[in-house]
C-alpha cells in the first residue's frame, strides 16, 4: 500500500513535468512535497516563463510548502521529483531540512535533453581561482562585523 502512495505522489510529480511541456510553461521538471500523506507544495519548472533562473520545479514545491506551512523548516516532508535535483535544487533540499528525497530520472537522463549539470559539479571542485566565474573576496572586516551583530542579537530565529 505505502508503495503505491509513493508511486502516486511520483506521478503527480512527473505529470506536472508533461504539463509543463505540453503547455509550452517551462522545462521538463515536476515535484511535489508531501507531508503526512498529503501533497502541500507542487512545483513545475517555471525559469523561462518567470524570468527566474532559480525557479526550478523542487525550489517551487518547496516555496509553495514552505508557504503552506508557514515555515521555513520542512521537517517531516519529503519530495518528489521528476528528475533527480541539480546542485540549487539539492541545496535547497539540505536547506529545507526535508526528510527524503525520491525522484524518477537521472542527471544523466537530463544530460540527454541539454539539461547538463556536470559542468558545475566540476566548477565547484576546482580551487576558486580557477573557476570559469571570478571569485573576488572584498570588505571581509566590514561583513564579518554583521555576523558579530547576528550571534549578539535577542531577536534572532536561528535556521
Amino acid at each position: 500500500m505505502e508503495k503505491e502512495i509513493k508511486r502516486e505522489f511520483m506521478g503527480k510529480a512527473i505529470s506536472l513535468a508533461s504539463s509543463n511541456v505540453h503547455s509550452h510553461q517551462g522545462g521538463p521538471f515536476g515535484a511535489v512535497v508531501v507531508k503526512n500523506g498529503e501533497i502541500i507544495g507542487r512545483g513545475s519548472n517555471q525559469v523561462t516563463i518567470s524570468n527566474d533562473p532559480t525557479a526550478h520545479a523542487e525550489v517551487v514545491a518547496i516555496r509553495d510548502a514552505a508557504r503552506h506551512l508557514k515555515s521555513f523548516d520542512l521537517s517531516g516532508c519529503e519530495i518528489y521529483s521528476s528528475c533527480e535535483p541539480c546542485p540549487m535544487c539539492l541545496g535547497a533540499i539540505y536547506w529545507s531540512r526535508l526528510d527524503k528525497l525520491y525522484y524518477a530520472a537521472t542527471k544523466d537522463d537530463a544530460a540527454t535533453a541539454d539539461f547538463d549539470d556536470s559542468f558545475i559539479y566540476k566548477e565547484f571542485a576546482l580551487p576558486k581561482e580557477e573557476r570559469s566565474i571570478p571569485s573576488v573576496q572584498m570588505m571581509r572586516e566590514d561583513a564579518v562585523k554583521v555576523f558579530e551583530d547576528w550571534i549578539k542579537s535577542d531577536s534572532k530565529i536561528p535556521y
